[in-house]
């Protein structure tokens, strides 16, 4: 269940990637803001990438999971609301894109680091394959399934990965979901 529900939020993200390069070119005919857009996604990967690859180890990851995806979703809803009701511009566009990056950001090394901690050994190599593979599907099919939709999209896919990732105990896998150098959090 945690892979289906993974698939669909990852379908979502890529979904929303679309989503807000259109919004921005029907709010803007600038070129600038535009591709600031892919800055502000970006950005906070790259500048937070390591840290928060570090947090990861250091705290456990179900609840870091469970911050990120929330925090992702509160942006998405938000970022709906404002389109539904005509109160998004150019720069609201930019600044809730990179508050959904600041959760990219933590949210890929946990989601990264948990996969090990969810499986048996002799199973990783398919599950990390398994991983990639849904990955890709979602990468495929987001920006398809995005020409029909014109609201935030990652809003709708989050909630099965919260929930999801919610549910799951935090005693599984050989070093608990909270990683190898234990849980803090």
């Amino acid at each position: 269940s945690i892979w289906i529900a993974t698939v669909v939020s990852n379908v979502g993200t890529w979904m929303q990637s679309v989503g807000v390069g259109w919004l921005m070119t029907s709010l803007t005919p600038s070129p600038l803001l535009v591709s600031l857009m892919q800055t502000a996604a970006s950005l906070p990967i790259f500048i937070l990438g390591l840290p928060a690859g570090s947090l990861a180890d250091l705290i456990n990851r179900r609840k870091l999971l469970l911050v990120t995806q929330t925090w992702m979703l509160l942006v998405a809803l938000t970022l709906g609301i404002l389109t539904l009701t005509g109160h998004v511009s150019a720069w609201i566009l930019l600044a809730l894109t990179f508050l959904m990056g600041l959760g990219s950001a933590f949210d890929a090394p946990a989601w990264q680091a948990i996969v090990p901690d969810l499986v048996e050994r002799k199973d990783l190599p398919s599950a990390v394959a398994l991983n990639a593979t849904g990955f890709n599907v979602a990468r495929a099919l987001g920006p398809a399934e995005e020409s029909g939709h014109r609201l935030h999209p990652r809003a709708e896919s989050a909630a099965p990965r919260v929930v999801s990732v919610g549910r799951r105990h935090h005693d599984q896998g050989p070093a608990g979901i909270g990683g190898v150098r234990g849980n803090v959090g």
